[in-house]
């Protein structure tokens, strides 16, 4: 335990005065400290100490509980009977040091006292951390310079990489992506929080992590059973249930988990309004409409942020708080033909509609106007794309995270938002063509790196994702003091660092970065958060059609379910993966419900599992190597496509890397890479005959039905559940209440002619019921929900 600074040394002082035998002098003393004591209540600490495995904790009676590693070195000051950190070994208790002053008061103190290379480190937000880091890849990592498996390194050891920046470009916030267990987590946190907290100033790490409380389709669930954490359908199954109550019960259990991982910043929630049916990110939003868009976006950041009772330090924000980014200002959405900003072939987002207005409103009626007493999200985050032609004041065409009207002129200065910007990933970084997945620079591809942090923090940019290095971040900054003076770009770096610092104080980390990990283990995936998570997949499902009642279905049924054809293809990273057949449902699950059968002939129903259709990305090398301009269209349906209505010239388009403008793909055919999932539709009625053939849809985007449906006698759809969930529903177990947050529409020729900006626009696909499949349409036992959800946002 380190000494403690202003322990008082009273019977020493009494030891002294009476071997001098001076009775005057003693007797002064005596009335002297007699004095402190009744000045102070008392001479004891107000608090207890808690030895762990690398940490100690200080436990107040009235105040934060203090942690901090015996091998950082820091001592502890006690004053007045509390305890302090001397984060930066001066000796005195600095404002920043005093968690009893406020967050802001805090974050400007140590901002003044930082230099300019621990500013620039600050602001830098690391590449995805795995724990352990693979060997390979381009998020690899090695121990003493070896992969991870010949290292002999524990699974929670910093890697060579993160003790880099950890310590020489001072970065502080760490992305996690997977890790081994949550007890790893915890121990990688205290090994980090640990090491940086023997760096004065003594700033903690502020880790974050991307949405990671996906559902296992193969997974069970066992009421009372715990699992690795809790399993929810993604934002738009649970924008499904058109229940904000619902997203901010998502947001606070997985805010739990979250710290209990040494998490404290979510790269979330993606609140991009999804008008264009065929982006690639459709399934990560929450919806097409605003409204119901803007009131889960409220509900998901008031549950990740606030904490209450003696979880609270002030102003909602505590020790439960998650900082929430959210993203993308000023809407991912409406991306020309669907193409995707991380490539520069999706470079644009276009507005035919003039409907900026509504791809606003998740953000300013949303996360940024919380119901909560942490009033709006703690950051926010640009996207990639080029907002064509929406720069009114400068009529830049560049990145979001580069144009100073999007960000100071419209998001800080209009609607008041002094929090962090945070860059998407790789903004800043080279790249050589249209079609590689590598730097995102779009608008600014001929700047030098160093100049386009030194734009993008002229505009209003506090942090660069991705970008493991503080070289340049200085020189950004000395750009900025050749232009502006020294004085000048202090200031401005200086405010960035104040936002930044705030996300970290307010979250309670200076206090205690440390975490038990026992505690982390009970608490990540325990069986009260696993079963919210599963009720809240069974809100999710969406029944679109149910013909003569066919569900639910009796148990014990002899039921076919065909396999599964899972195409190969290419991710983004250039990771080749073969094309296979696998079982739809695993047999020890499916049997819990149903007797199975390899012959359909002597089934009572089939029940076909099919992923909505995979239409591309809307660009492709091999158009382009045969004198195309590589740009084909993106479809929603299995069959082939011929995209003659699309348009006769792209509505944006230019890059350093093209010698034209127009991207049209008009007249260019595609078809779906997983056809074979229709064709095993179209099989299993063949095979059936009069008998029922329910078919459940994994959909990612909006999709064309025509080709299947009248082949369905009953179809399900979810945005990421349990297999469990789903026969749950088949079989009456739960009843299906979720509603369409989106419109499937009637055909393509829909499609096309719709505008990338504005919701609600396509002509809808109607069944052979007679029923239309538009924006809140469901079905329950009854027949067509027609609830106060769906009047409300109707």
């Amino acid at each position: 335990m380190p000494p403690f600074h202003g322990m008082n040394h009273n019977n020493e002082i009494f030891k002294q005065m009476k071997k001098r035998n001076n009775i005057i002098t003693y007797s002064a003393t005596v009335i002297f400290l007699l004095a402190i004591i009744l000045a102070n209540k008392g001479c004891s600490p107000k608090f207890s100490l808690e030895n762990k495995a690398n940490f100690t904790l200080l436990r107040h009676e009235n105040g934060p509980v203090i942690g901090y590693s015996s091998a950082s070195g820091i001592e502890i000051m006690k004053i007045k009977r509390l305890a302090f950190k001397d984060l930066n070994r001066n000796g005195k208790l600095d404002p920043y040091e005093d968690w009893r002053k406020p967050a802001e008061e805090r974050a400007k103190d140590l901002a003044s006292q930082m230099t300019v290379e621990q500013i620039a480190g600050l602001m830098l937000y690391s590449g995805h951390q795995s724990l352990p880091a693979g060997g390979r890849g381009p998020f690899g990592g090695t121990y003493n310079g070896k992969p991870f498996a010949e290292s002999g390194a524990k699974a929670s050891d910093l890697s060579d990489q993160q003790k880099k920046f950890l310590t020489e470009d001072h970065l502080r916030h760490v992305l996690i992506t997977s890790v081994e267990s949550p007890a790893v987590a915890a121990e990688w946190n205290n090994n980090a929080q640990a090491l940086v907290e023997a760096i004065p100033p003594g700033i903690p790490a502020n880790n974050s992590s991307d949405p990671r409380h996906g559902s296992d389709t193969y997974a069970e669930y066992n009421a009372g059973a715990g699992g690795r954490i809790s399993m929810w359908p993604g934002t738009l199954g649970i924008a499904a249930s058109f229940d904000p109550s619902l997203m901010r019960e998502f947001g606070k259990i997985a805010a739990e988990e979250y710290r209990a991982l040494g998490i404290a910043t979510a790269l979330s929630p993606q609140i991009d309004l999804a008008t264009e049916p065929r982006w690639s990110r459709f399934d990560g939003t929450m919806g097409e409409d605003p409204v119901l868009a803007a009131n889960m976006a409220r509900a998901y950041t008031d549950g990740f942020q606030t904490s209450s009772g003696k979880d609270e330090i002030s102003g909602g924000w505590g020790y439960t708080s998650v900082n929430a980014m959210i993203k993308h200002w000023p809407g991912g959405g409406p991306e020309e033909g669907g193409r995707d900003g991380h490539f520069g072939y999706g470079a644009y987002a276009v507005y035919p509609g003039k409907n900026l207005k509504d791809h606003l409103k998740p953000f300013t009626e949303g996360a940024l106007k919380l119901d909560g007493p942490t009033g709006m999200a703690a950051a926010v985050m640009p996207y990639y794309t080029i907002s064509d032609r929406q720069d009114t004041l400068n009529e830049e065409q560049v990145g979001n995270a580069y144009n100073k009207y999007l960000i100071t002129n419209l998001l800080r200065d209009t609607y008041h938002f002094d929090g962090v910007v945070c860059t998407d990933w790789g903004i800043t970084k080279n790249v050589s063509n249209v079609y590689e997945f590598s730097g995102k620079p779009w608008g600014v591809e001929k700047l030098s790196e160093a100049e386009r942090h030194y734009k993008a923090i002229m505009a209003g940019v506090d942090q660069f994702g991705g970008n493991n290095e503080k070289g340049p971040v200085l020189e950004a900054y000395n750009l900025g003091v050749a232009a502006f003076g020294e004085a000048a770009m202090r200031k401005r770096m200086e405010q960035s660092a104040v936002r930044l610092l705030k996300n970290i104080f307010r979250t309670g980390l200076f206090e205690n970065p440390y975490l038990d990990p026992e505690t982390s283990a009970k608490t990540v995936g325990n069986p009260e958060f696993m079963k919210a998570g599963f009720d809240a997949q069974l809100r999710s499902i969406v029944l679109l059609k149910n013909h003569e009642n066919t569900l639910p279905l009796k148990k014990e049924m002899k039921i076919f379910v065909p396999q599964k054809f899972v195409p190969g293809g290419r991710n983004w990273f250039g990771v080749e993966t073969e094309a296979r057949w696998m079982d739809a449902l695993k047999p020890d699950m499916a049997s819990k419900y149903f007797t199975m059968c390899a012959n359909p002939r002597e089934a009572d129903a089939a029940v076909v599992f099919i992923d909505s259709p995979k239409g591309g990305t809307g660009y492709s090398t091999d158009d382009f190597s045969k004198g195309g301009n590589g740009y084909v269209p993106i479809t929603l349906q299995y069959g082939p496509y011929r995209a003659d209505n699309a348009r006769e010239t792209s509505l944006a388009g230019g890059s350093p890397f093209e010698n034209f403008t127009n991207r049209s793909y008009k007249g260019k055919s595609i078809t779906a890479t997983n056809l074979q999932d229709m064709k095993t539709v179209l099989e299993t009625k063949a095979k059936m005959g009069t008998k029922p053939v329910i078919v459940v849809v994994r959909v990612s985007n909006p999709m064309v039905f025509s080709e299947i449906e009248k082949s369905a006698t009953a179809i399900v759809i979810h945005m990421g559940v349990q297999d469990q969930a789903v026969l749950d529903i088949l079989t009456g177990v739960a009843e299906p209440s979720a509603l369409l947050p989106f419109q499937m529409p009637a055909d393509m020729k829909t499609v096309e002619e719709q505008f990338e900006d504005v919701p609600r626009d396509m002509k809808c696909y109607t069944d052979s019921d007679g029923n239309t499949y538009d924006f809140a349409f469901g079905m329950n036992w009854k027949g067509v929900i027609m609830d106060e959800r769906v009047r409300k946002y109707w």
